[in-house]
């Protein structure tokens, strides 16, 4: 069906030749039930951009074209077909299809009710609101671009050191003495907060201004670094734009749990106890006597 989805961006450039059917219009019949029009855009509205669900009927005939439209009202009549192929076969009576039928409805009924509470309260207002609402609590932060030189010993280290304080490329040295991450880029570890890294390594970082090298070799758990700072800034959190995305799922995430608090509080729910299991006869217990008996 990739075809379908491409051929709608053509709209009516590529539109049928002739005038459109009604929407309600029939367009074949199947064991003398019929197959309108409407029945064919309601299978293009599952190919179709979203951009386009929204189009009138009448103007959405208009735009589809004609090997489209032949192909959607070949896969709506096959679909159609096989339905009505399956129940009389008596699909529609087997316990485990209804079953299997009854969870899928379950599910689309509970997803509709959800998106019909929760969407109208996510907004591009209730977006925003909320990021100028975090914006003031958001800490500015300082991050530094830094390379490293990760080596096994310090021994290697000071030799590393040595070598950048006698004016070679730090890059060069990082290719060949270094074994961590970003060797292969010079050391570049890109730009990172405090907290990103490991407090030896952090400590030592933030120390340093631009183009300064540590004065000796930092140890942490992962081996001996030489640090080299390059550039700091201090930033003041993302931008709405970069922010907004995140943002509107946690909206979502906070109003489908409020709203389904809300409508389970709606609906009458009584429990019951289940009953408690036979308690299991002790081993070696003898069986009770037969009444009459002693």
């Amino acid at each position: 069906m990739r075809f379908l989805h491409f051929a709608f961006v053509l709209l009516a450039s590529s539109a049928l030749a002739q005038a459109p059917a009604a929407p309600d219009a029939i367009i074949a019949r199947i064991e003398g039930e019929p197959v309108r029009m409407s029945d064919v855009l309601a299978t293009a509205a599952e190919v179709m951009p979203a951009e386009m669900r929204g189009v009138p009927a009448e103007a959405l005939l208009a735009m589809i074209p004609a090997e489209a439209m032949r192909q959607l009202i070949d896969r709506t009549i096959t679909d159609r077909a096989l339905v009505t192929a399956a129940r009389r076969a008596g699909l529609d009576r087997d316990p485990e299809v209804r079953a299997r039928l009854a969870r899928a409805e379950a599910q689309e009924l509970t997803q509709t009710l959800l998106q019909r509470e929760v969407l109208p309260r996510v907004t591009d207002a209730t977006i925003r609101a909320r990021y100028d609402r975090d914006a003031g609590t958001t800490q500015a932060e300082d991050e530094v671009r830094a390379r490293h030189i990760l080596v096994p010993t310090e021994a290697e280290a000071r030799t590393a050191l040595a070598d950048l304080n006698r004016g070679q490329s730090f890059e060069d040295v990082a290719r060949r003495m270094a074994t961590g991450p970003g060797s292969r880029e010079g050391g570049d570890l890109g730009w990172f907060k405090r907290a990103d890294m490991v407090p030896p390594f952090a400590d030592a970082a933030f120390a340093l201004q631009p183009g300064q090298l540590v004065p000796a070799p930092v140890r942490t758990q992962f081996g001996w670094h030489v640090i080299r700072v390059d550039e700091r800034r201090r930033t003041q959190g993302p931008s709405f734009d970069d922010a907004r995305e995140q943002i509107r799922q946690a909206l979502l995430q906070e109003e489908v749990a409020g709203a389904v608090e809300r409508l389970r509080g709606s609906v009458n729910i009584q429990r019951v106890e289940a009953p408690a299991a036979p308690a299991a006869p002790l081993v070696g217990t003898p069986p009770p006597a037969p009444a009459g008996r002693r």
